[in-house]
């Protein structure tokens, strides 16, 4: 198994199918502040149910289509950055992630999906990333800021949550247009 260190205490490391208590328990601690920008966190409501998301990117991984990774600091799990999706053929990946109150505030998400993007662009040879969140949402796009990622646009009441429909904003970044992973 491998582990990226992120920053004092912080590493980056998969999360996977064997860790349904842990994501569970996290997913616990984490559920108010990820749920509104992340709606599958409120879907981890019992050890089965946590399995089976898990299980999710594990087959993703399987198929070269999505990976999911955690976040952990000083041993716990507080967050985490995945590829929402992943085509080498077409050179094109999403990027997404979440984090609980206790890990923010430290730059955990711009490192961790700094390694991402690096790993795509330099390893896989993927050529646009994209990053979608709410407007609202300006730690997120914060996040896509801080990586060199311009603002494509909004795709207007696209994302459904609660029986409200919300806009989302796509940023992405280009393979030339990557300086490099974020503090490394």
């Amino acid at each position: 198994m491998f582990s990226i260190e992120l920053t004092g205490g912080a590493e980056l490391r998969p999360l996977e199918p064997w860790q349904a208590e842990e994501y569970l328990a996290h997913m616990d601690r984490a559920r108010a502040a990820v749920d509104p920008w992340i709606p599958w966190a409120s879907r981890a409501t019992d050890v089965e149910s946590a399995r089976s998301i898990l299980q999710r990117f594990a087959d993703l991984a399987a198929r070269d289509a999505g990976r999911l990774y955690g976040i952990w600091l000083d041993g716990t799990l507080v967050g985490g950055t995945m590829f929402v999706s992943f085509d080498a053929a077409a050179g094109t990946c999403e990027l997404g992630c979440w984090l609980e109150p206790a890990g923010q505030g430290r730059g955990l998400i711009t490192r961790a999906a700094g390694r991402l993007v690096d790993w795509a662009v330099r390893v896989r040879g993927i050529h646009r990333v994209e990053w979608h969140c709410r407007p609202e949402n300006t730690a997120s796009s914060n996040v896509a800021r801080r990586l060199g990622m311009r603002r494509d646009g909004v795709l207007r009441e696209e994302c459904l949550y609660q029986g409200v429909r919300h806009d989302t904003e796509v940023w992405s970044l280009l393979a030339p247009e990557w300086t490099g992973p974020i503090g490394h």
